[in-house]
């Protein structure tokens, strides 16, 4: 079958989560939204073996991921960075190639910050970058909003977190159709 481009496929998608930590999380409007949506694409990912890479900025200060991520992630390692883009640090880009992956699905923190700057760094090397609105935020609507406006007009592809799943899905005779369905109730 005949699919668009835009649409995510299984083998060639990654997950980012991008810096959900403590300090971060706790002074975030919608802090439970985002914490939900982000756990249920990292539960989606695991279910639907998309690889998963995990960022921390500079976690001596703004402390670790969440708990209620980091039991998810228990197993997966964690990428220290000091620069707002994740493709700042030469690990997360080879992490991206080894896996063979051509789209990159983001969620975390802040949508002004990293969250955009990795975006845009993404489509600068050659990956398709999808942001979930409904899995990144910022302290500020303003920010927030202009976010998504410049990321949308540089070529990054808006979604959420529910369409993401089944994109990858493609069909409910998935076998992991039913396990995904409970995630999105």
């Amino acid at each position: 079958m005949t699919r668009h481009p835009d649409l995510l496929r299984p083998g060639r998608t990654a997950l980012m989560v991008i810096d959900i930590q403590e300090r971060l999380v706790r002074v975030m409007p919608r802090r439970e939204q985002l914490v939900a949506r982000a756990v249920r694409l990292v539960e989606a990912a695991q279910l639907l073996d998309v690889p998963v890479v995990i960022t921390e900025q500079v976690p001596e200060k703004l402390g670790p991921i969440i708990p209620e991520l980091a039991a998810a992630l228990a197993k997966l390692p964690r990428i220290s960075k000091v620069a707002f883009s994740c493709c700042g640090e030469p690990e997360v880009v080879r992490a991206l190639r080894e896996t063979g992956t051509t789209a990159v699905v983001l969620c975390g923190l802040e949508t002004h910050v990293c969250v955009q700057q990795t975006a845009l760094d993404l489509l600068a090397h050659g990956f398709r970058a999808y942001v979930c609105a409904d899995a990144v935020c910022s302290r500020y609507d303003i920010d927030h909003e202009t976010a998504l406006a410049r990321m949308r007009g540089a070529g990054v592809i808006l979604t959420t977190t529910e369409s993401v799943l089944f994109e990858l899905l493609q069909s409910a005779d998935h076998e992991q159709f039913r396990a995904l369905q409970k995630l999105v109730k």
